[in-house]
């Protein structure tokens, strides 16, 4: 009875859903100048498929950043290279897409699961969690998961309590060699992320829930094509 509950308020919510490099980042200190003029930040990231190579470096950072337990992760790199292509290597981020309308923000029963006020970045306060799963019930992405250690729900948030608190960039940004994640503001027309966005097509992932994801993933350009 419980888990049919919990189907029908994700499929509830769904329906609702659908219906309707200078620094790329300007820092939770400049967020407080953004908020003087009237207008918050809003934070999202851009992952380059054309500059992945799959080294999983950014997970080792995250894991080692936001101590998250053995086992688990917040972000990985999952391999999607075509096998009748072999030499065409292709990989993608998997990690929470920061939506602007969350799925699991609206569930939540404890609000645990929050839009951080002064970031805008789709957070959790672990010691208000009562671990209902409802926020990884109602996830399209399936990237939410219960911290075997905290046994609270846990999501990529950028770094928020870590990295982004010292003014600097998420850890996956900083320990990518290659340079294919780039991270920063979208409300600030001059900032990098919108000025990668502006020369390079991009695509959001699973566009069709409606969730609006502030990650977006720039695919493979296949020379010659």
């Amino acid at each position: 009875m419980e888990q049919d509950g919990r189907r029908r308020l994700f499929l509830k919510y769904i329906g609702a859903g659908t219906a309707v490099v200078g620094s790329a980042l300007s820092g939770v200190r400049a967020n407080q100048e953004v908020e003087s003029v009237g207008e918050k930040p809003h934070y999202g990231m851009v992952f380059d498929q054309n500059k992945c190579v799959g080294c999983t470096e950014c997970e080792v950072m995250c894991k080692k950043v936001n101590s998250v337990p053995q086992g688990q992760a917040r972000l990985y790199v999952q391999n999607k290279t075509n096998p009748e292509t072999p030499m065409e290597k292709r990989y993608t981020r998997v990690s929470c897409q920061q939506c602007e309308d969350a799925p699991c923000v609206s569930v939540c029963p404890t609000k645990a699961c929050h839009k951080d006020e002064q970031t805008g970045i789709v957070t959790m306060n672990p010691e208000d969690c009562i671990a209902c799963k409802y926020c990884i019930v109602a996830c399209p992405y399936d990237v939410r998961f219960i911290n075997h250690e905290t046994k609270a729900a846990e999501n990529c948030n950028f770094c928020l309590g870590t990295k982004l608190a010292k003014n600097e960039e998420p850890a996956c940004v900083q320990a990518c060699k290659y340079k294919a994640l780039v991270f920063g503001d979208l409300n600030d027309k001059d900032s990098y992320i919108n000025q990668i966005l502006g020369v390079k097509d991009s695509v959001r992932m699973k566009p069709f829930f409606g969730t609006k994801p502030s990650l977006r993933y720039i695919p493979v350009v296949k020379v010659g094509v």
